[in-house]
């Protein structure tokens, strides 16, 4: 043992900390998903005590019919049916325009919030407290039937003359209900997300705008809206996929978008399960594209903010395949100078 090395580092070799408990981890979970994959696609004996026979060396052999437990057969032939797409289709449609309403109105509701009028930020305050404490269930029967209360709706001069007159009954139809009622409701839950956006930029930033002569106009639009979108984006990707999901509720009203159609087919055909197993493999393919829609307008976003831009998923595989392919080599400690 030399002075220089007086304890031998240099003939010390560094061994990886094994982590028994991850590995022991990562093998219940492995046991737990390969578990559920067999049993979704597992198969049972027919209910109904149906029988296959065939002859075997001149003598009968009988099996029981088995059938798929989640009845993918009637799955795949229902999944592309012009009935389950046009429903697809129409819930698409609902959600577009309930986003475009709450978006809109909740920016606007949003800015009032932050008025230093107290009429403005008070009536905000109320229309979100009110719209976020109502189970938008209630809301959309409420806008079904609001031609109970109102048969007529008017526009004009508040006790004087009216201009506009419109028929309750078949200006609020259905589909129509059900999009007002999810485009106000989402109003209230965007205005606190824009809120929050807005409310995060610095002060000192609105400050040195106005310092240069721009408008509150031009500030809003070139200085505080370009930050406070990396934080409104996020939970609006999750409004917006959420959106899509609770459209679900306006079949209680009989819109027939894809959970109101699959019901009337299961209705008629009584097979409940592959049915609604036909909506929830569209809904997942939906909210899948929807969530890469929202990681690359948060990767946009996040431009001038971040060093290094988060790996796309592609980059992210390619990543991991190459890690798979090196081998990884025990490390020698440096001898001390």
């Amino acid at each position: 043992m030399s002075s220089t090395d007086p304890e031998g580092a240099s003939s010390l070799q560094v061994v990886p900390l094994k982590h028994w408990g991850r590995r022991v981890g990562a093998l219940l979970t492995l046991v737990v998903v390969a578990m559920a994959v067999h049993t979704i696609f597992s198969k049972i004996p027919d209910p109904s005590g149906a029988t296959l026979c065939h002859v075997v060396n001149g003598a009968k052999v009988c099996h029981p019919v088995e059938l798929w437990r989640f009845s993918w057969n009637t799955v795949g032939a229902y999944v592309f049916n012009p009935l389950v797409l046009g429903g697809m289709w129409l819930t698409l449609q609902i959600t577009f325009w309930a986003m475009l309403i709450g978006i809109s109105l909740g920016m606007v509701v949003a800015i009032m919030r932050l008025s230093h009028n107290r009429l403005m930020s008070g009536i905000a305050w109320f229309y979100t407290w009110f719209f976020r404490g109502t189970p938008v269930y209630i809301q959309i029967f409420f806008w079904f039937a609001i031609s109970t209360i109102y048969p007529q709706l008017t526009i004009g001069v508040p006790f004087s003359v009216a201009f506009i007159h419109l028929n309750s009954v078949t200006l609020f139809t259905p589909l129509v209900a059900a999009i007002t009622a999810l485009g106000t409701n989402e109003a209230a839950y965007f205005s606190e997300i824009a809120r929050a956006g807005l409310i995060s930029v610095d002060e000192g930033q609105i400050e040195a705008a106005t310092s240069i002569g721009m408008t509150t106009s031009q500030t809003m639009r070139m200085v505080i809206l370009p930050q406070a979108m990396r934080v409104i984006i996020p939970p609006t990707g999750n409004e917006v996929i959420s959106m899509l999901k609770t459209t679900s509720l306006a079949a209680a009203i009989g819109v027939l978008e894809l959970t109101g159609i699959v019901e009337e087919i299961a209705a008629s055909n009584f097979k409940t399960v592959p049915l609604l197993l036909v909506a929830c493999l569209w809904y997942l393919l939906c909210t899948t594209v929807l969530s890469i829609g929202q990681f690359y307008v948060e990767r946009y976003f996040a431009r001038g903010a971040q060093r290094t831009q988060p790996l796309t998923p592609i980059q992210r595989l390619r990543q991991d395949l190459r890690g798979m392919g090196r081998r990884v080599r025990p490390t020698t400690a440096v001898r001390a100078s």
